[in-house]
């Protein structure tokens, strides 16, 4: 069971087929997330799945109007949920909520579809679009679908790293 393929192969990809995706195919993808690791196994994050044509075109409003999102049959939008507590923790939702959003992306890969991790709006617009309270972090907008493109490999730097 090797991992690394997805991780390496995985791309941001814009453009997607109108091929639909089923309701498990979703499910499989917020499993993912679910399975997350989180500080103090709080697991502060939430998930709106969006599959309304009017609720996407106004979160694409909201996100820099990248209206290349509106091809992605499905959207899940990834929240950093602090609730009740401290201020502190939103900060922690914040970074908890990435992960569980990284583990869909590589469950998105394994599948054979495809994203493109989304966040160029104002905190403040998209939670009021999404009737959040400041307790809660939009950690990102994945338009999910079939690929219609496979990107080349971004370059990366060497690994650098030390033993001590």
């Amino acid at each position: 069971m090797e991992i690394l393929s997805e991780i390496v192969t995985r791309r941001s990809v814009r453009k997607f087929t109108d091929k639909s995706i089923s309701d498990e195919q979703i499910r499989l993808i917020l499993e993912a997330a679910r399975m997350a690791p989180s500080g103090s196994n709080m697991q502060p994050w939430d998930f709106i799945v969006v599959k309304s044509h009017e609720m996407k075109e106004k979160i694409v409003s909201l996100d820099h109007n990248q209206k290349w999102m509106l091809d992605a049959p499905v959207f899940i939008i990834c929240i950093g949920n602090a609730g009740y507590r401290k201020e502190d923790e939103l900060t922690r939702a914040i970074r908890d909520s990435a992960i569980a959003t990284d583990h869909m992306l590589l469950q998105i890969e394994h599948m054979g579809l495809s994203t493109c991790w989304t966040g160029w709006y104002e905190q403040e617009e998209m939670r009021e679009l999404l009737g959040l309270d400041d307790n809660c972090y939009v950690t990102g907008v994945l338009p999910i679908g079939y690929g219609s493109e496979k990107p080349a490999a971004r370059p990366r730097r060497e690994l650098v790293y030390k033993v001590i």
